[in-house]
């Protein structure tokens, strides 16, 4: 069968590429055309955009670039109806997906969407739009699927988290080799995520290695997202103690001893590693001001959200700065606060319900669209 799958961040061409090999599993014959990245496209299949062109942050860039994203959809529509898909799958990336869902259904496609836009979080109006136009959806969070059906009768499949079995399939490394290869010393190390667009990366790394020079007893490392040239980074490498890798964010994360990670999908494979972090935002201003009166959440994180208290430090826009991230980091360094955000990681994966979220969701996609 034919499957058209979207998606628009680095986190989507992450759970496609798992999905797409699932898919092959249940269906040898499985021919893919895809919006994604390199992990998408590794698996196969034909790649129509990359997710770096797609990817525009906040409500200020999304105005600064609506040219660009009408475009892509005209263009994306087209592309679907050459392809003449069995399935479109389309991949989180509500403000895009949406739109080409609404008119998938009008051209009677078969539409399933893998991974929950945020509706929870903020315009839950959306649930309209995805009850009419949406087949099925396949939630990864617990609390997703009592939202859909308790709370709006909307029949959903939660099939687990992708990111544990993303973690658990992933090639292991030694500590001492991975330092090695990568110019590393033998103290232990601090990893930085900041993200993988360039306008929250900047905003990020600026605070983020303020405080290299104050823990002298770590090396800090900057997690390089694979949508960016390593050039992009050079101006924050000339700061003492810090130094960079690209590409290999889970091998990171495997020897560090605690993170300082942008608010994201980061925030839970942090948690998944089981590594101590604080979680930071700040974004542009308009934007920020804008999100805080229509977003209704206690927490901005994963981890909290999903735990429903604060197990990880929130430092968000004007409260991320160079004194307050010294303060949280000295603290989850503390012995006895690492014990305590250990016990609540546990607790985190047992909720999320285990192995086979992409095995789970290829065989649920490849049994309705036979039928």
């Amino acid at each position: 069968m034919k499957y058209y799958l979207i998606a628009g961040e680095a986190s989507g061409d992450l759970h496609g590429a798992n999905l797409m090999k699932a898919l092959k599993e249940e269906d040898p014959n499985a021919d893919f055309r895809f919006w994604g990245g390199d992990l998408m496209k590794a698996v196969g299949g034909v790649e129509v955009k990359h997710y770096r062109d797609l990817a525009f942050m906040g409500f200020a860039e999304v105005l600064m670039n609506l040219g660009t994203i009408l475009k892509n959809i005209k263009f994306c529509k087209k592309d679907i109806e050459q392809y003449a898909p069995d399935v479109i799958i389309f991949i989180d990336y509500p403000g895009f997906n949406l739109r080409i869902a609404k008119w998938a259904r009008k051209k009677n496609y078969k539409t399933h969407y893998y991974i929950s836009p945020q509706i929870w979080a903020w315009k839950e109006g959306r649930i309209k739009d995805i009850k009419r136009d949406i087949d099925e959806m396949y939630v990864i969070l617990p609390f997703e699927k009592e939202f859909y059906e308790e709370k709006h009768n909307f029949p959903v499949h939660f099939v687990g988290h992708p990111l544990i079995d993303a973690i658990h399939k992933r090639p292991q490394i030694a500590p001492e080799k991975f330092k090695k290869d990568n110019g590393l010393d033998n103290r232990p190390v601090i990893a930085l995520l900041p993200g993988s667009r360039k306008q929250e990366i900047k905003k990020m790394l600026e605070i983020m290695i303020s405080v290299a020079k104050e823990f002298t007893d770590y090396q800090f490392v900057i997690a390089g997202a694979p949508s960016q040239e390593q050039s992009f980074y050079e101006s924050f490498l000339s700061t003492k103690n810090v130094n960079f890798v690209t590409n290999k964010t889970y091998d990171l994360l495997s020897i560090s001893a605690a993170a300082l990670v942008t608010s994201g999908t980061a925030t839970l494979e942090t948690a998944l590693f089981k590594v101590p972090q604080v979680v930071c935002y700040k974004g542009n201003r308009i934007s920020y001001e804008i999100a805080k009166r229509v977003i209704r959440l206690d927490y901005i994180s994963l981890v909290n959200l999903i735990l429903n208290k604060p197990a990880v430090t929130e430092l968000i826009q004007n409260e991320f700065n160079t004194k307050r991230l010294k303060q949280s980091l000295a603290n989850i360094l503390n012995p006895q606060s690492r014990e305590a955000i250990f016990i609540d990681y546990y607790n985190l994966e047992k909720k999320l319900g285990g192995r086979g979220a992409s095995r789970n969701t290829a065989k649920l996609i490849y049994s309705a669209v036979r039928k």
